[in-house]
């Protein structure tokens, strides 16, 4: 963004020329600030309000060089002289404006991001600016923005999802009463976060924060068919049916609710997948995690959870009958 390109009158002091009169640098920029800017000569109370009594110059001196060049700087000795006999007027360029935070003056440098990864390009941008950027004493570089946002966010994330799935295990552990049991309905994250690594990878998508709700989002939907798996095949186990004949029998009975959960979830969310207007940015990467996972963790969930069931879901071993 470009932020210069303004013509600036600067005032040169002839220090020699200056001194002739009398007068310092201090005493000419003072002269001046007093015409441009004003010189608070007294206060006036109305009543409740209080008006400052400010003198300047006349307005035309800041839009006429020529009137500015003929002001009048009174010396020590009470004689008056024209500007332009102690000073040099230059027309120069500079900046727009002049931002400051925090008491400090920044420019600002806008990029867009396209066609990669936003974290990644910025650690590549950082790399090469600190080998051939080499900054004064007193300057520094910062990054914001989106990038900003998104490191965040991740350093949220990485507190919150830990402590998520804490909580979802003792849910889990006080429902079944099996830490074997718990652990393997949460073993279906793994299959729901491979479809969502596999969907960013086949659209071209990067890891963002809406892709990393999507991920959140993926982890109830998960979690909630492994436990509509389990809890039936514990459900068939206590009436009697081998563990064998639980998994077979629990599997087939419960692909329907497992499939409707998956199918109305993604279903509601490929209207997203299209979405080309404002907001798109959020959506596409949300929907695109959500449902490339519930593919993966529904097909996963129906084969490989009732085997892991056959398995380890109990601590002694058990003789399945044919």
């Amino acid at each position: 963004m470009q932020n210069d390109g303004v013509q600036y009158l600067r005032v040169i002091v002839d220090r020699l020329a200056a001194g002739q009169f009398g007068l310092s640098v201090e005493d000419v920029q003072d002269a001046l600030r007093a015409q441009i800017e004003g010189q608070r000569a007294g206060l006036v109370i109305e009543g409740n309000q209080r008006v400052p009594i400010v003198l300047r110059g006349p307005e035309r001196v800041k839009l006429s060089p020529a009137e500015f060049a003929m002001l009048r700087i009174t010396a020590a000795d009470g004689t008056s002289v024209p500007l332009e006999s102690v000073a040099r007027l230059v027309r120069d360029g500079g900046p727009v404006k002049i931002d400051r935070e925090m008491g400090s003056r920044y420019s600002v440098v806008i990029a867009n991001v396209s066609g990669r990864d936003l974290v990644g390009f910025v650690k590549e941008a950082k790399a090469k600016i600190a080998k051939a950027v080499s900054l004064p004493t007193g300057y520094r570089i910062s990054w914001g923005g989106q990038f900003e946002n998104q490191q965040r966010a991740a350093a949220r994330l990485t507190l919150v999802v830990p402590l998520a799935l804490g909580v979802i295990f003792l849910i889990l552990f006080s429902t079944f009463g099996s830490v074997r049991q718990s652990l393997l309905v949460l073993s279906n994250i793994p299959f729901a976060l491979m479809g969502g690594v596999i969907a960013l990878w086949v659209t071209g998508e990067y890891l963002s924060v809406p892709a990393s709700v999507g991920f959140i989002a993926l982890l109830g939907i998960a979690v909630l068919n492994g436990v509509v798996l389990v809890s039936y095949f514990n459900q068939l186990h206590a009436e009697g049916l081998s563990r064998l004949q639980c998994v077979v029998v629990g599997a087939e009975r419960r692909l329907r609710p497992v499939m409707m959960t998956a199918s109305i979830t993604a279903f509601g969310l490929i209207p997203l997948l299209f979405a080309s207007g404002p907001g798109s940015e959020v959506q596409r990467p949300l929907a695109i995690v959500v449902i490339g996972g519930l593919v993966t963790a529904t097909a996963l969930t129906l084969i490989l959870l009732p085997i892991l069931y056959l398995r380890f879901a109990h601590a002694t071993a058990e003789v399945c009958h044919g």
